[in-house]
């Protein structure tokens, strides 16, 4: 059975849910679980906006560790993360948006599943960390990456030299979460996020995403012409006209694509 799977609402908002008793931790084959999931919400067209969660008391806690007992050559530790790191790309790259609802421990490759992300709440006492120096090691999965391009070089370098655990209160302080929401509400605020996403028109959500990501890799009037490009083929589309009239007439747009 499936340590990841996902139910689809009638907005086109999949719950994700990651169910690996007791903490969720990241070994192989949930890593495998995790990326067969993705790829399925990839390619249903029923799904607009993924919401990613843990079942119980956990996002994710981590790396399987009894899995690196193992891992005593160069060339043994590069292969195990090769797995974890394509399939976080998978989301980071998605043309769909992930929602991290961060519902208490993400620590190491966890909290590396939702720097992957592109949205992030977090519960305010949520415990998120990258503690893997503790362990003699460094983050694998895109962490050392992620986190000085997302929130800055200075908090990178705190949280992957010390190994500390921050609270979801302090993790939007510091600009790794959009934000924090109280105690047992971060699913229900993740999915209002969804579905007030899912509402828009699908064309120019992907456009977006692609724009955005692309962009970041870019020499900046490079990015902005891919913008302009993107922002000329949508004034073609039908959610365009819709959208313009519907401002206009003042009422709410409706969508063509949903």
């Amino acid at each position: 059975m499936s340590t990841c799977t996902y139910t689809v609402d009638e907005h086109g908002v999949a719950l994700m849910k990651i169910n690996k008793p007791p903490m969720n931790a990241l070994g192989t084959a949930v890593i495998a679980d995790i990326r067969q999931a993705v790829e399925k919400a990839l390619a249903d067209d029923s799904v607009r906006v993924v919401v990613f969660t843990g079942e119980g008391k956990a996002f994710i806690a981590g790396a399987d560790i009894t899995e690196f007992t193992d891992l005593n050559t160069q060339q043994a530790g590069s292969d195990w993360l090769k797995p974890g790191q394509e399939a976080l790309n998978l989301i980071a790259g998605a043309n769909k948006p992930f929602i991290a609802a961060i519902n208490g421990f993400a620590l190491g490759g966890g909290c590396e599943v939702a720097l992957a992300c592109h949205i992030r709440l977090a519960d305010e006492n949520a415990q998120m960390g990258l503690p893997e120096i503790k362990l003699g090691i460094i983050p694998g999965f895109g962490g050392t990456q992620r986190a000085p391009r997302q929130f800055g070089t200075g908090r990178a370098y705190e949280l992957i030299l010390s190994g500390n655990f921050i609270t979801g209160r302090q993790a939007a302080e510091y600009g790794i979460v959009n934000r924090c929401v109280p105690k047992g509400e971060v699913v229900n605020e993740a999915i209002k996020l969804a579905k007030a996403i899912a509402l828009r028109g699908r064309p120019a959500v992907k456009a977006a995403m692609e724009v955005i990501q692309k962009g970041l890799l870019m020499e900046f009037n490079a990015a902005l012409k891919m913008e302009r490009d993107a922002f000329g083929a949508l004034c073609e589309t039908e959610n365009k006209r819709e959208g313009i009239a519907a401002f206009l007439e003042k009422r709410d747009p409706v969508a063509k694509d949903r």
